[in-house]
């Protein structure tokens, strides 16, 4: 995620850097790190899972970031998802992110605010996967998520 004006997509070889832009860059959940090419902002633990989450359908579905998620997990703190619950406005995505997180073996503690946070609000049955179709598959009443594809890990 950048700010604007976008960059173009990076095409070389088996590799493929895609470029997304946010008009609205959050307070919260971004830090800023020194490396030796300068000052970047990077985004925490939290909000990369939700953005891998949330744009799954734009790189190659959710078990593409599956991985990522399972090694985002180590890092993912309690305050780090309370930030991001502070303002994050995409409710579909935070129903994923606390089933999968869940199904990851996260902290209850971390599972739990989350699911305190939605119960707060209505939230209507979604997809696990938007962008497959809704074939018969387990329902998880709990977060209310259809579960219509198989996830599968690389590691």
């Amino acid at each position: 995620m950048i700010e604007k004006p976008k960059l173009r997509d990076i095409k070389k070889n088996a590799i493929n850097i895609r470029f997304f832009t946010i008009a609205n860059w959050p307070d919260k959940n971004i830090s800023e790190r020194k490396f030796d090419a300068g000052i970047f902002k990077i985004s925490s633990p939290a909000l990369t899972a939700v953005d891998l989450i949330r744009y799954q359908s734009k790189i190659g579905g959710l078990n593409r970031a599956f991985t990522v998620l399972e090694e985002l997990l180590e890092e993912i703190s309690l305050n780090d998802v309370k930030d991001l619950l502070s303002w994050y406005p995409n409710k579909s995505t935070l129903q994923r992110f606390g089933f999968l997180l869940e199904s990851m073996g996260a902290d209850k503690e971390i599972t739990g605010t989350i699911r305190e946070h939605l119960g707060e609000a209505d939230i209507f049955p979604v997809l696990l996967s938007p962008s497959e179709s809704a074939s018969n598959g387990a329902n998880d009443s709990s977060w209310k998520v259809k579960v219509n594809i198989s996830l599968e890990s690389d590691l």
